[in-house]
């Protein structure tokens, strides 16, 4: 194909051919032509260091090449088959052999599709309809999952804002929202609507906010005292808090849990898993017409996927994979703390080691309000001083990945001292 050498070119081009000249998911301004390791580069050439690395899955950097060798001998051996492949069959094998809760896996093909389906799952194993999610929580784009995942407005909890034109106040009426990290709340939502709430989803890690010491654990339990399906929406942490996701790290096991991003190592593929009684409504054979809940996909479980993601899996159950990428989280997050400390600029790192990014507020950040708090005029400085640097990340999330060397990150620690003194 034809590949014109000018940015901007690219970026006319798009402004004609697609709705706000993007595919919807990233700053439409720049054009990403390659990506190799813990680098990608634009159309005009310029290098970066991806702490983007597509919004999570590249855990082992692009291109790596016995992810690329496997990959490779399968494109001939066939694409797609809308049929069950050995490959597909081997990696829900290793999902199961690798995280806590899951006894079977269904898979799909995007994150948003799997926490679609676990919303649904839940409604049809308990015969209830309401659903309980986080204000700030992002899972995915179904209609539910688009109730106060970003609300500018402050309304009182449980009422739903939807995020989207184009929702039914139907399915608004069936969301009940709720604040991360208030388990006090959460004890008075559930038992004020005791014996109607099919299930709740969560991200154990939201965003980038740690859950505190002791929450998710009362989620568990207080799901399992109401008969409420527990979702760990695990496509981002799945794989990348641990080998066995958030569920390993933090050792509380949901009923079900959704996974994506990583687990197709960088190709199309997410998946449900859970428990086997609630994976049974997807076998008519065994719960009957009425009980059944009906799922295909054209590119479900898609061996090219599969193969990528064994891989990966693979790869990361080697000795010392985990203590690394910690490492090297640990020291991007105190290199932008301590530049920012000594710049005097009101601050808190946030997240895990793995997922982590700078949020501009002089408070700690338990829940999406005090992250709302943040000061965005500082935020966008500090992003465009370091993509101007070099830095390609996402203005709310830093991932680090397993391709990251000495080099990347002294030129990382130049381009973080740059965006402190910029702000300062």
């Amino acid at each position: 194909m034809h590949r014109l050498t000018s940015q901007a070119d690219w970026t006319r081009r798009a402004a004609a051919a697609l709705p706000a000249a993007g595919f919807g998911n990233f700053d439409p301004g720049i054009v990403i032509e390659r990506g190799a390791g813990a680098h990608v580069w634009d159309a005009d050439g310029a290098k970066y260091i991806d702490y983007l690395i597509g919004s999570g899955p590249m855990l082992l950097g692009h291109g790596h090449p016995e992810v690329m060798e496997a990959v490779l001998e399968q494109l001939p051996r066939g694409m797609t088959f809308f049929a069950n492949n050995s490959a597909g069959i081997e990696l829900a094998e290793a999902i199961i052999d690798a995280v806590p809760c899951a006894s079977q896996v269904r898979y799909v093909t995007s994150g948003g599709e799997a926490d679609m389906y676990a919303m649904r799952l839940a409604r049809a194993a308990t015969g209830r309809d309401k659903i309980v999610k986080f204000e700030g929580g992002y899972h995915g784009m179904s209609a539910e999952a688009q109730m106060s995942l970003a609300p500018e407005a402050r309304v009182n909890f449980p009422q739903a804002v939807p995020d989207s034109a184009g929702l039914p106040e139907a399915v608004r009426a069936e969301v009940l929202i709720a604040p991360f990290n208030d388990l006090e709340y959460l004890t008075s939502l559930l038992g004020e609507h005791e014996g109607r709430i099919a299930g709740l989803i969560i991200e154990p890690l939201q965003r980038v906010i740690p859950p505190q010491p002791g929450f998710l654990q009362g989620v568990r339990d207080l799901c399992t005292r109401h008969g409420i399906v527990l979702i760990f929406d695990e496509i981002v942490t799945g794989f990348r808090l641990a080998y066995g996701g958030a569920q390993e790290h933090y050792g509380v096991t949901p009923d079900l849990c959704t996974l994506g991003k990583i687990t197709g190592g960088g190709f199309p593929l997410a998946a449900i898993a859970g428990r086997r009684d609630l994976m049974d409504h997807f076998d008519k054979s065994i719960v009957g017409a009425d009980k059944w809940l009906m799922q295909l996909g054209t590119l479900s479980g898609n061996p090219v996927a599969s193969v990528a993601g064994l891989k990966t899996m693979e790869i990361l159950r080697r000795p010392g994979q985990y203590d690394r990428l910690r490492s090297l989280g640990r020291r991007l997050m105190d290199m932008q703390s301590e530049a920012l400390t000594a710049a005097g600029i009101p601050h808190r790192i946030v997240g895990d080691e793995t997922l982590f990014d700078v949020v501009f507020v002089g408070h700690d950040v338990r829940d999406y309000r005090d992250w709302h708090g943040h000061d965005r005029t500082r935020n966008k400085t500090w992003n465009d001083t370091l993509r101007a640097h070099g830095i390609f990340k996402s203005p709310g999330k830093m991932y680090p990945c397993l391709a990251l060397d000495e080099c990347d990150l002294h030129q990382t620690r130049d381009a973080v001292r740059a965006a402190a003194a910029a702000l300062g």
